[in-house]
C-alpha cells in the first residue's frame, strides 16, 4: 500500500539510482587564494550539465538534483561540498544510460574545473557514492492479483487505471514474482513539496480502504 487513490494500480515499478557525490578541493580564503580550484564549481558545472540532457519521455526516465551542501564560511573557498542526485526510468537499459551519462559528466566537471584554475595547493577531486537502487520490474495484467485488484476496485465503484511507480514491490516484481501497489484510500496531492495534501474524509477513506482489504482477504482465501 503506498499513495492515496484506490484507483491506481500499480504494476510497473520504475527503477532508480541515487547517488551522493562528494566534491573535495583545497580550500583557502576568498580574497587571498583567489584563482584556486573550487569543488563548488565543479559541482555547479556537474549540475548545469545533467539538466542540458533531454531524457526519453517513452520510457519515462528522469532525474533531480536534489540536495547540495558545504563550505565552512563566505569569505573561504571550500574545501568540500556535496550533491544528492536522483535518476530514474521505467526501462533498466534507459536508466544504466542515464547512469553512464551523470558519472561521465561529473569526472568531466571536475575536469575542467582542475584545468580553469590552480592546483598548486591540491586539484579538486570526488567520491560518487551510491546511496540508493531500485530495480525495475512489471507484472503482467492477466496475473491472478491484478485481476483480483480490478475486481475488486469495480466492485466498490472505481474504474482502476494502471501505473508505474518506484514502490516496495519494485523487488518482488524484478524477481519474476507477481506484486501489486495499491492506494490506502482517501485523496492527496501535490506529493513531497511543501504544500503536500491528504484529505481523510472518513467515508471516502474506509471505501478507498476496501479495496485493499478485499483484495488481500481474495487472495489469502485462493491459496
Amino acid at each position: 500500500m503506498d499513495g492515496a487513490d484506490p484507483r491506481y494500480v500499480i504494476n510497473q515499478g520504475v527503477g532508480s539510482k541515487r547517488y551522493h557525490i562528494t566534491y573535495h578541493g583545497p580550500g583557502g580564503h576568498s580574497y587571498g587564494a583567489y584563482g584556486m580550484v573550487n569543488p563548488m564549481a565543479a559541482m555547479g558545472r556537474t549540475i548545469t550539465d545533467l539538466y542540458a540532457i533531454t531524457p526519453p519521455t517513452e520510457p519515462k526516465t528522469t532525474y533531480a538534483a536534489s540536495v547540495v551542501g558545504g563550505g565552512t564560511s563566505v569569505n573561504a573557498i571550500p574545501h568540500d561540498v556535496f550533491l544528492e542526485v536522483d535518476l530514474r526510468s521505467e526501462s533498466a537499459a534507459e536508466l544504466a544510460r542515464l547512469d553512464k551519462q551523470l558519472n561521465d559528466i561529473i569526472a568531466n566537471a571536475v575536469a575542467l574545473e582542475n584545468k580553469a584554475r590552480s592546483i598548486q595547493y591540491g586539484p579538486v577531486t570526488y567520491e560518487a557514492k551510491v546511496i540508493g537502487e531500485r530495480p525495475t520490474g512489471r507484472t503482467d495484467q492477466a496475473a491472478d492479483i491484478i485481476q483480483i485488484t480490478q475486481a475488486a476496485a469495480r466492485a466498490l465503484g472505481f474504474e482502476p487505471t494502471y501505473e508505474a511507480s518506484s514502490t516496495d514491490s519494485n523487488v518482488p516484481m524484478s524477481l519474476g514474482i507477481p506484486a501489486v501497489t495499491l492506494g490506502s484510500g482517501g485523496a492527496a496531492g501535490r506529493a513531497h513539496a511543501l504544500d503536500e495534501w491528504v484529505d481523510v474524509e472518513k467515508a471516502e477513506t474506509l471505501k478507498g480502504m476496501q479495496v485493499g482489504l478485499v483484495t488481500l482477504l481474495a487472495l489469502a482465501e485462493g491459496h
